[in-house]
């Protein structure tokens, strides 16, 4: 059984980071049924976000990793157990 809350979805990931991030590309992806089975299931869901925005113009990796963390807020630890990230400018998409 899953610990994510009622109002976790992929949507209201997708519309987190539509109103954060202006994104010329987003795709949010809920990969949990993957993962049914082993201990992580248990503790959340699993997600994979594809990003592309120019908010990410000269930051690292790293940087535009956190700016998607910082665009869920308290969302992400409340029932994401994983979350996989690839962020990049929209003329990398």
């Amino acid at each position: 059984m899953s610990s994510a809350p009622a109002n976790l979805s992929a949507e209201r990931i997708e519309a987190l980071l539509r109103a954060a991030l202006e994104p010329t590309a987003l795709e949010v992806e809920d990969d949990s049924r993957r993962h049914a089975g082993h201990a992580g299931a248990r503790e959340g869901r699993h997600y994979t976000v594809r990003v592309a925005s120019a908010r990410f113009r000269g930051l690292a990796p790293l940087a535009r990793h956190r700016l998607v963390y910082d665009a869920l807020g308290p969302l992400a630890p409340q029932g994401v157990h994983a979350l996989a990230i690839v962020a990049r400018l929209p003329e990398e998409a």
